[in-house]
């Protein structure tokens, strides 16, 4: 018996030595909080944000936006809805829904058009081009409500391939 006891204290001294020596990283805060065999065949990124980075990565790859203010924001408002989170394992099937609930609306439409209004400019410290109903686009603005259309549109035509 002394003995074991013995050897569980060499063993606890020894465990000691070894984490002074090195450098305790976030990983291995984690890791310890998490515990023993918490991650064992486990991916430590949740489906939600596989599913999220698994359409940026697919945008980026796909659509032409060189502002990136259109990728940004289908990004963020599929991120966390109810339409991503019924499609985690297709996160392409959310998408292509959202830009069909978004064409289906002229209210829709406008909206994403003005926050990409909104959102280049505070990009590029600049006053956002908005559209005016009695008013032809300005020639500078990068988000009209033709080009977010025929963007929408590609976007499901390239996913439908």
């Amino acid at each position: 018996m002394t003995d074991d006891h013995e050897n569980q204290r060499s063993q606890a001294e020894l465990e000691r030595d070894i984490r002074q020596a090195r450098k305790f990283t976030p990983k291995e805060a984690m890791a310890r909080l998490a515990g023993p065999g918490a991650m064992k065949g486990a991916s430590p990124v949740s489906p939600v944000q596989q599913a999220e980075t698994e359409i940026g990565t697919w945008l980026r790859s796909n659509v032409p936006d060189e502002e990136g203010a259109l990728h940004m924001l289908l990004q963020r408002n599929l991120a966390g809805s109810e339409l991503l989170l019924a499609n985690l394992n297709r996160p392409l099937e959310a998408l292509a829904g959202y830009c069909q609930l978004v064409l289906a609306s002229d209210t829709r439409l406008g909206e994403l058009v003005r926050q990409a209004d909104v959102e280049w400019g505070r990009r590029m410290d600049e006053r956002p081009y908005f559209d005016r109903d009695d008013y032809a686009s300005d020639p500078n603005d990068p988000y009209t409500i033709s080009s977010v259309r025929r963007a929408l549109e590609d976007v499901l035509a390239r996913l439908a391939r």
